[in-house]
């Protein structure tokens, strides 16, 4: 039977995606693609990818913004780490790389935020390098063709795949060309073929032998991750207005939401609402509350609530370093979380946007 990287390249060239806004080879737009496409779909993607592009170029452009600049353009793309890695790595390679984008994957993989698998993408679609990738689609894609059990994100079920996808390479004597052709392949038939749920077996191109679809298994490969119970935390946040203005305040590095300008906020644990006004003496004319909601992280469950409170004046000095009052338009705009987004858009009156 035909090999499967081959079957893989003719498929892509007649019915692969081959309109997506990064393709062509340019490493630093593959790059940025890579780094947004983790844990997110590419429809998301998209329009932020051209917004980031239309503000930051070039590698040189993106390392000379502010971090609070590149993160408002990530606010709502969650997962905000790989907003500040980008800039981080956008940095070492105007310093280590002479602005130069690394084209070894050795070198690309030394990068903040990049991984065995994003390393081989960027290596493989800019630059022609014999190199497997295994993001979540692709694994997903030859766990079903070879019939692999187990959680993929065990590590003997991870080595599994990638001693799989290292095996399945084309050879180089079809083309320098072949290897990026396949890559794009591989994430495309994962994509849009070989899907979580309902996968379309009679549009893809490795189904005569996928052991899957033989042994009527796709719903059952790969394996889902082992059930556990996902804990759930309580917070309030203190929306402090004074006239339109709203305090914000910048989280640390570490941690949900690192970088990130929120309102001040109080956990489980941290008292109640009116011991903090207390405490930095804030005079509250007037105290409602927005309707409670949650939003889901990987690893816990947040319920937030809302608190209104209408300051009679903004205090001489800030309780924190990194604290700033901006008009709810102008905060609507800058380096915020989605929730905080949604609390901001739930004000009423005068301040509505």
């Amino acid at each position: 039977m035909e090999a499967f990287a081959h079957r893989l390249i003719r498929w892509q060239r007649a019915h692969g995606r081959h309109d997506l806004p990064w393709q062509g080879g340019d490493a630093y737009r593959v790059w940025l693609s890579e780094i947004m496409l983790q844990q997110t779909q590419v429809a998301t993607v998209i329009p932020y990818f051209r917004r980031f592009i239309s503000s930051f170029p070039d590698v040189a452009t993106l390392a000379s913004a502010s971090v609070d600049d590149v993160l408002a353009h990530w606010s709502g793309l969650g997962y905000y780490a790989r907003g500040r890695n980008l800039h981080k790595a956008a940095q070492l390679i105007m310093q280590q790389h002479a602005g130069q984008f690394p084209q070894s994957m050795q070198l690309i993989e030394t990068l903040p935020g990049v991984g065995r698998s994003t390393a081989a993408a960027v290596a493989a679609l800019a630059f022609h390098q014999q190199h497997a990738i295994l993001d979540g689609n692709v694994k997903r894609v030859l766990a079903r063709w070879k019939g692999i059990a187990g959680w993929p994100g065990e590590k003997q079920v991870e080595e599994k795949l990638w001693q799989l996808a290292e095996s399945l390479l084309p050879e180089q004597a079809g083309g320098k060309q072949h290897i990026a052709i396949y890559t794009q392949a591989l994430m495309d038939l994962g994509a849009t073929v070989c899907t979580r749920g309902k996968p379309s077996c009679d549009r893809c191109p490795v189904n005569a032998d996928c052991i899957a679809k033989a042994e009527q298994r796709t719903a059952q490969l790969p394996t889902p991750r082992p059930k556990k119970i996902i804990p759930e935390k309580h917070a309030t946040f203190l929306l402090l207005l004074h006239g339109s203005d709203i305090l914000l305040q910048k989280r640390p590095e570490q941690g949900i939401w690192g970088g990130l300008w929120c309102p001040p906020q109080l956990d489980d644990g941290q008292g109640v609402v009116e011991d903090y006004l207390a405490l930095h003496g804030w005079q509250v004319a007037e105290r409602s509350e927005l309707p409670e909601f949650s939003h889901a992280f990987t690893h816990f469950k947040l319920h937030l609530t809302p608190v209104v409170l209408r300051v009679q004046e903004k205090p001489g000095r800030m309780e924190q370093a990194e604290s700033m009052w901006l008009d709810v338009g102008e905060a609507l705009l800058a380096g915020i979380p989605t929730p905080v987004r949604k609390m901001l858009q739930q004000l009423g009156g005068e301040i509505l946007i």
